[in-house]
């Protein structure tokens, strides 16, 4: 079947997995791991897992309602399913599951994480905390449940669910990530820093993008990972200098929602990984 991802993320890069999927390819990692430390839709882990790119993924969401949605994808697939056939999508819902993320210390894990996943569905650009009756973009009306199409939704899950022994999640930082769990993981695996850097879009991420964290991560990153690894950020003159000497590239990201002279991205590639010769990674495709 063809596979989206649950949770919608800002930055629209739907054919990025293609390019992972070369990626693969050209560096023998075929059936081997794949890690995001720092996960929000996991859409490329997904996608290679579900089409058989590799045998294991490696899922780390710091925020808890990220993580909390995650867990109940694996764990509870049944009972979120439920929830999704049963909602009705009205404002004052709306207002409900806004309530549930703004206190989640009130409730269970599986209201926490379908609050995330019900917000992100109906809020222009996937925006968590934004007002629902902001819904115009570039003169057009944003329809409520233009994104909550509820058979597609319990589709996708329950195909995720069908790879859920295959998954591996997990609730810390990207240091604690690299430090605990990487030095466990075979050779033969891939990590992939999408360091999420635009807080003021109020995405699904918190804010990991202060100078300090930058220097720290990547210095991390060179020193103490042995297995390729990739790392995107937002296209910025300082990131280049922090990858001195490493392989990059820059590409546009393509957006629904703006059109920015900005809105391009650079990769950044450990050393020993060899690269398709592609100008633009998001407008690969592949069978």
């Amino acid at each position: 079947m063809k596979f989206n991802t649950p949770l919608r993320y800002p930055k629209g890069r739907s054919n990025i997995p293609s390019f992972f999927k070369i990626i693969f390819a050209h560096n023998d990692l075929l059936d081997g791991h794949y890690v995001e430390p720092y996960a929000e839709s996991a859409g490329i882990a997904l996608n290679l897992l579900t089409q058989g790119y590799v045998s294991r993924v490696h899922l780390n969401a710091a925020n808890p309602a990220v993580y909390a949605f995650w867990h109940s994808v694996i764990n509870q697939p049944e009972a979120l399913c439920k929830a999704i056939h049963d909602i009705k999508i009205t404002t004052e819902e709306w207002q409900r599951q806004q309530d549930i993320l703004r206190s989640p210390e009130n409730h269970s894990a599986l209201e926490v994480g379908f609050s995330i996943f019900f917000l992100n569905r109906i809020n222009r650009l996937a925006i968590l905390y934004g007002d629902v009756t902001d819904g115009k973009s570039q003169g057009k009306h944003w329809k409520f449940d233009a994104r909550f199409n509820k058979l597609d939704l319990i589709r996708g899950i329950e195909w995720i669910a069908l790879h859920r022994s295959l998954i591996h999640l997990y609730n810390q930082d990207a240091t604690g990530l690299i430090k605990t769990v990487l030095p466990s993981l075979p050779d033969k695996t891939l990590v992939y820093f999408d360091i999420p850097c635009h807080t003021e879009e109020r995405g699904l991420h918190h804010d990991h993008d202060s100078h300090h964290h930058r220097v720290s991560l990547a210095k991390l990153i060179k020193e103490n990972i042995l297995q390729h690894w990739i790392v995107s950020y937002p296209n910025h003159p300082g990131i280049v200098e922090l990858y001195k000497g490493y392989p990059t590239i820059v590409h546009d990201i393509s957006s629904n929602a703006r059109n920015r002279p900005e809105d391009s991205e650079i990769m950044i590639f450990s050393n020993r990984l060899i690269i398709p010769d592609w100008k633009n990674p998001s407008n690969l495709k592949t069978a």
